[in-house]
């Protein structure tokens, strides 16, 4: 017997069906696992979830700004200046008022990229699906406003707008329901760094060396 065959065995045996004679259903366990656990550690404003959220980002090196509808395509402009950006990669939902008539070189989001074309981009701004305040976790699900996992992970600068509060949640509890597990769901906590190498951390090894995290709010007088 193999050591997997082993380890297999240990968890058929700890199921709550227990072993079945014809091997594990398809389908799982059909007793109810207990969920009891707290979904939500304290009560928060939509104003204290969003203030958790931005304080656990900062924490992790990503670049906070909070802006409003108004003022969005005159940040978006100065950041990607900032960078030096001459090309932009936008999903194909993005909205288009969000970034100026004049400025970098837009980048549709294509099949047919490759890695190589996609690393001589400068910048990608996208949305997201949710953001999960207690773990300062931004979720990216491949909707329209956010494109193919890959258009994130591989240039080196990434703006994310998040709009506030509708699209943030407390925890990891309350996001799960929101997302549906069969799309290419991306958990981004922070920039892409390791420690791996005696202890040294090193950024922009798995994804964008920098994440700038806009958190837009309506504007005022608007719902």
């Amino acid at each position: 017997m193999s050591s997997k065959d082993r380890i297999l065995g240990r968890i058929r045996r700890a199921l709550p069906d227990g072993p079945s004679p014809d091997g594990p259903s398809p389908d799982g366990p059909s007793a109810e696992i207990p969920r009891d656990y707290l979904h939500v550690h304290g009560v928060r404003t939509p104003a204290e979830r969003v203030d958790l959220l931005a304080a656990h980002l900062t924490e992790y090196r990503a670049v906070v700004h909070r802006t409003d509808g108004e003022a969005l395509s005159a940040l978006l402009t100065r950041l990607l200046a900032e960078r030096g950006a001459r090309s932009v990669l936008v999903p194909p939902g993005l909205p288009p008022h969000w970034l100026p008539a004049e400025g970098p070189t837009r980048v549709p989001d294509r099949e047919a990229s490759t890695p190589y074309e996609l690393d001589r981009v400068d910048s990608v701004v996208t949305g997201c699906a949710l953001a999960v305040a207690e773990t300062g976790t931004i979720v990216l699900d491949g909707g329209p406003d956010q494109g193919r996992r890959r258009i994130t992970l591989i240039p080196d600068h990434h703006i994310c707008v998040i709009k506030v509060p509708d699209q943030v949640v407390d925890s990891v509890p309350q996001a799960l329901p929101l997302l549906d597990p069969t799309r290419p769901l991306t958990w981004i906590s922070g920039p892409s760094a390791t420690s791996d190498i005696e202890l040294d951390r090193v950024e922009g090894v798995h994804g964008p060396r920098r994440l700038d995290v806009i958190l837009l709010a309506a504007a005022p007088g608007t719902q």
